[in-house]
């Protein structure tokens, strides 16, 4: 009895190509939105269990916050609440979407950067204060991580 040779080699087979399909991951609470060059957003909470938080609200209004308006979000609109106080903004379980320039989130990080570094600066200065030449203190600034020997 003798073989049919008529298959290819391993080599020029063409398989298709298997892709696994995406598993399934519940949806996120918080809408995505198309975001616009230049500006930073922000959830803002306006209220905590129905309550309002007006002070919340405006202390981020003062720190430059805004509100985004529904109208440059078209695409946001079925998801508002229908009792949000915030009507031409978009308000979704008590949060409010707001906008700030980038330049602004920049001095904002600049500016708690600064004030981190003096705290760290009057520690510091409090430690070396108790120096004393027979015997002295040493501030080493540099994070170590060491590992142990795999055998």
């Amino acid at each position: 009895m003798q073989m049919d040779n008529k298959r290819l080699d391993r080599d020029l087979e063409v398989r298709e190509e298997f892709q696994r399909a995406d598993s399934w991951k519940p949806a996120s609470l918080l809408p995505e939105f198309k975001k616009v060059p230049g500006w930073a957003y922000r959830w803002i909470r306006t209220s905590v269990l129905n309550d309002a938080d007006n002070l919340n609200v405006s202390s981020k209004m003062r720190e430059g916050w805004e509100p985004v308006k529904l109208a440059d979000h078209p695409e946001m609109k079925i998801m508002v609440d229908q009792n949000a106080r915030f009507k031409d903004g978009v308000e979704i379980g008590g949060l409010l979407l707001c906008k700030i320039p980038e330049e602004f989130v920049a001095q904002r990080k600049a500016h708690y950067e600064n004030i981190a570094k003096q705290q760290a600066d009057a520690v510091d200065n409090s430690f070396m204060k108790q120096n004393d030449p027979r015997m002295p203190l040493f501030s080493e600034k540099k994070a170590t991580t060491s590992f142990g020997k795999g055998n």
